[in-house]
């Protein structure tokens, strides 16, 4: 069996505790020096003989707030039952902390008008993303003596969409943007809302100067350094991706994230933004470096807690659609499905995951299904239906519904208008032969535009594109009228074609009349119409085109034909022109057999000549000459093969040899 521990030796409860006086000193020098752990123990002695000290308890709070010990502070104030002491505020932070942001405002209701708990319940409602409550707060303690209150106060604006009033509000506040490093970042922030790219890179280098310098006068680490500015070096990454940079833009995040001296939220959002900039490309390191975001020991995408709570809204919506499209690349419907079913619950307030659903469904080749719930979506919730209902037009139009998808656009009053949305809501209700409900389109836009009180004033591309529809669908008298009233009110020569050539099949005496006004054109007078209508018609002439050029110019003056210029010859370098020397055979080109100076060899009589005496038996000699004959021919023939054979292995050889040159040549480029 193993040895009993021994027991560690009780203090005996006879030695007696320091002083009180003694007790708060040694606490209050333990919190000065940021030792908030032995602060927690000095503060556990001091209520050992106190329990129901006000102070001791408040300082055992704030110490465990300051190392982080959120669920001990929070048990701390639930314990202390001191009706004359009030945690409101504390129990508020820790709340907030631990991203309860609804009972931390619950919380905060007893201190309406403190500075301290107006500042926290400001950034409560940032975090909510009730933002102009949160800005209503910050105007409020304007006058308050609040230390950094514009650095948030510049942020609330932002993200409010009211960054047009930074530059106003600092001036109220008398501080300059490059005050601190942290209010030169929000300044460039406002500036990119504001789409002044240049500007803004200009500032977060200034931004990241000041950072460098204040916080090597704090004695910060290289590395702490880093972590702290991290925010500031993904943004300027993401103003050059904004400037068309993107391959700066990729390397300045890949060296973030591969660095990894950055906080959650900065690592996060550059994954995020290298994601977008990178596009479908490699999409699997894409999937792995959203992985490093996501909570340890979970099976399906989560964001980690820290993230949870640090980053806005509007940012994990952005890294959670991130995720379902590189799913929906990468063809892992299974992922995408479920991962998509679980974001209505985290973004209850959002149109993004029902189109997120419905590009699954679209994916699936379930358009229907995805028209379906586009569509219940948008009845169910009107005020958020401008952006689903251009989804559920786009996915029917492509899926050939043109009766849905100009059902879709017809619902959102407020573009019905412009001239793009009159052009795809006639095409579509053209491609579904509804010419009426096409024409009614056309003339609702005409009357809005025609009361319409705009410097841009559509009326005139609408009426001609209206008059051209009608006279194309046979409804001349109402296209006769719309080019009428477009000579008179714009005294387009365009209209007044289709005018003319509109009335000629209503009116032809006031087609004539129309027909007065425009220019005639060079070159007919001498035509005569009559004639031309008799004829079959026209035939081709060699030369109609010369023809036409004269006719053109009967009556002006005969151009004078234009000189050639003569420009001198190139010769080759060193060439004498006045002394050319012989001239180059003619025949250079032709192949040597082709030529007429080619002489073939002489063939060696030598081995026709009949050897041995006179009177041997013919016959034979015949039969063992040709059989000598062919042996030769045939050791002849082998011998060219075996040559030709050879002359083509050194052929390859030399071509292995020049290939292999030229590669050389192309890696040392």
């Amino acid at each position: 069996m193993p040895p009993k521990s021994k027991d560690k030796p009780k203090p005996s409860p006879s030695q007696p505790l320091p002083p009180i006086e003694d007790l708060f000193s040694t606490l209050n020098r333990h919190i000065e020096q940021s030792e908030f752990e032995k602060a927690v123990k000095v503060a556990d002695q001091v209520l050992s003989i106190a329990p129901a000290d006000e102070d001791a308890i408040r300082c055992k709070v704030v110490a465990l707030i300051k190392a982080d010990n959120i669920d001990g502070a929070l048990s701390v104030i639930k314990l202390s039952q001191s009706p004359t002491v009030d945690f409101s505020y504390f129990k508020a932070y820790c709340l907030y902390r631990l991203n309860k942001l609804n009972e931390a405002l619950e919380s905060l209701k007893s201190q309406e008008n403190n500075p301290a708990a107006m500042l926290l319940k400001s950034q409560i409602l940032y975090r909510l993303g009730e933002l102009d409550a949160c800005v209503d707060i910050y105007r409020k303690l304007q006058k308050s003596n609040i230390d950094s209150l514009e650095i948030n106060f510049v942020a609330g604006l932002i993200s409010a969409g009211k960054a047009s009033e930074v530059k106003g509000t600092l001036e109220a506040l008398k501080v300059k943007a490059t005050s601190s490093f942290e209010l030169a970042y929000n300044t460039a922030c406002s500036l990119i809302e504001r789409n002044n790219y240049t500007d803004a890179e200009q500032l977060l280098s200034t931004a990241r100067r000041i950072g460098q310098e204040s916080l090597t006068e704090d004695n910060f680490a290289e590395d702490d350094i880093e972590i702290e500015l991290a925010p500031i070096s993904v943004q300027l990454a993401y103003v050059k991706q904004l400037l068309g940079l993107t391959q700066e833009a990729i390397g300045a995040y890949t060296d973030i994230i591969n660095r990894n001296l950055a906080d959650e939220p900065s690592l996060a959002v550059a994954v995020n933004n290298l994601i977008v900039a990178k596009g479908p490309k490699d999409i699997s390191d894409s999937l792995r470096k959203l992985d490093r975001i996501k909570e340890k020991d979970v099976q399906n995408f989560q964001l980690s807690h820290a993230l949870d709570s640090k980053l806005s809204p509007k940012q994990r919506e952005a890294i959670y659609a991130n995720r379902v499209r590189l799913l929906l690349h990468s063809n892992k419907m299974d992922q995408a499905r479920e991962l998509v079913a679980t974001l209505p619950d985290l973004f209850p307030d959002s149109v993004m995951p029902v189109l997120l659903q419905a590009a699954v469904l679209v994916r699936e080749n379930k358009a229907g299904r995805a028209e379906e719930i586009l569509g219940q979506f948008a009845e169910k919730f009107p005020d958020k239906s401008k952006v689903v209902l251009l989804a559920r037009a786009q996915v029917a139009a492509t899926a050939n519904h043109p009766h849905i998808a100009a059902e879709s656009l017809a619902k959102v009053p407020d573009i019905q208008h412009m001239p793009a949305t009159v052009a795809t809501l006639v095409a579509l209700k053209e491609r579904a032969g509804d010419i009426k409900g096409a024409s009614a389109v056309l003339d609702s836009a005409i009357k809005w535009w025609l009361n319409a009180m705009t410097e841009d004033n559509k009326l005139s591309v609408i009426m001609q594109e209206a008059a051209s529809f009608k006279l194309r669908h046979g409804q001349e008298e109402d296209a006769s009228r719309l080019y009428e009233e477009l000579v008179k009110t714009q005294g387009s020569i365009e209209a007044l074609v289709g005018l003319v050539t509109t009335v000629a099949h209503v009116d032809v005496n006031k087609a004539e009349t129309y027909e007065k006004k425009l220019k005639p054109l060079p070159g007919l007078k001498g035509v005569d119409v009559d004639s031309l209508e008799k004829t079959s018609g026209a035939k081709h002439v060699e030369g109609a085109s010369h023809t036409g050029v004269t006719e053109a110019h009967e009556d002006g003056k005969k151009e004078k034909p234009k000189k050639k210029r003569k420009r001198k010859p190139k010769y080759p370098k060193g060439f004498d022109p006045a002394n050319p020397g012989p001239p180059p055979d003619p025949e250079r080109w032709l192949p040597k057999r082709e030529r007429s100076s080619y002489r073939p060899k002489r063939k060696d009589k030598r081995a026709a000549q009949v050897r041995g005496s006179q009177g041997a038996v013919v016959r034979e000699s015949i039969n063992s000459n040709s059989t000598a004959s062919q042996a030769t021919s045939s050791k002849g023939a082998l011998q060219s093969a075996t040559s030709s054979k050879g002359a083509s292995q050194n052929a390859t050889a030399h071509q292995s040899k020049a290939s292999s040159k030229s590669g050389r040549k192309k890696s040392r480029n």
